[in-house]
């Protein structure tokens, strides 16, 4: 298993790959990971996730290269369809999903930093996608979502030339939204994440997938009128009327699905 750590204080989850030394995936880690995104979208009480990885050095390096040393082509699949779901469940989890690289993302890495709705690097950070360098390639979402980010030739840089890049490069390119010092991009993707569990549940989970309607293709018109037709839907429930008296009467919103901490964080599983 990857060593997944889990913890949630009810409105920010703490998901922190966990496998020495490098805190790389396997098919079953994968899977883990893939089950528990399902839990956290069936908790209303969870408005963000925040992932990063155990230790100084790495987020994650990507696959276990142990998985596929014998060349079994049935592994291959197996691993290829994990990485797949699990990635794809990540980019369409309903909280808001930030990355907090902590360090070396490759690989299946950085594919599952890709998958996040934000990126927080810290200054050391290396990111890469070097699979065509072992004979593999990208199969976790990544020659998809990577030319979305920093469009194709940054993609084909970093895919067909093997190049790394650092925190300076990927913040100047748009593969990650902010770059902070050593050490810190656990504490401000938590603050950030705060910030998301202060707004109206609804209104950001509609948001979230009116933004990726671009990524999927839907033409603009069709984008557009679901955009209207998602506003009024708003008014549907009691977090809009809330929200804008909140702010006319000058005080913080109680959102109908609040997420408030309910105590201490609660490690939920490893």
């Amino acid at each position: 298993m990857i060593g997944l750590d889990y913890a949630h204080d009810g409105a920010v989850a703490l998901l922190t790959l966990k496998r020495p030394p490098a805190n790389a995936f396997t098919p079953d880690g994968l899977l883990q990971l893939q089950h528990l995104v399902g839990q956290l979208n069936g908790d209303a009480r969870v408005r963000a996730v925040v992932i990063t990885g155990d230790g100084p050095k790495f987020f994650s390096a990507g696959a276990d290269l142990n998985t596929f040393a014998d060349g079994n082509r049935e592994v291959a699949r197996t691993a290829a369809a994990r990485f797949g779901a699990a990635f794809e469940a990540l980019q369409n989890a309903r909280p808001v999903v930030i990355a907090a690289i902590n360090g070396y993302a490759m690989g299946g890495g950085l594919e599952c930093a890709l998958a996040c709705d934000i990126r927080i690097a810290e200054q050391h950070a290396v990111m890469a996608l070097p699979e065509t360098a072992v004979g593999l390639l990208p199969c976790g979402c990544g020659t998809q979502t990577l030319p979305w980010l920093v469009g194709e030739g940054w993609a084909k840089r970093m895919i067909l030339t093997g190049e790394r890049v650092d925190a300076a490069t990927a913040l100047r390119i748009g593969l990650v939204e902010d770059v902070v010092e050593r050490g810190s991009a656990h504490e401000a993707a938590l603050s950030m994440a705060q910030r998301v569990a202060g707004l109206s549940p609804q209104a950001v989970s509609f948001s979230k997938e009116l933004i990726h309607e671009a990524r999927h293709g839907v033409p603009r018109a069709a984008a557009l009128a679901l955009e209207r037709e998602r506003f009024v839907d708003l008014f549907d429930g009691a977090d809009q009327r809330e929200g804008v008296n909140a702010f006319l009467e000058k005080r913080a919103p109680r959102w109908q699905t609040s997420g408030q901490a309910d105590g201490a964080l609660e490690e939920m599983g490893r």
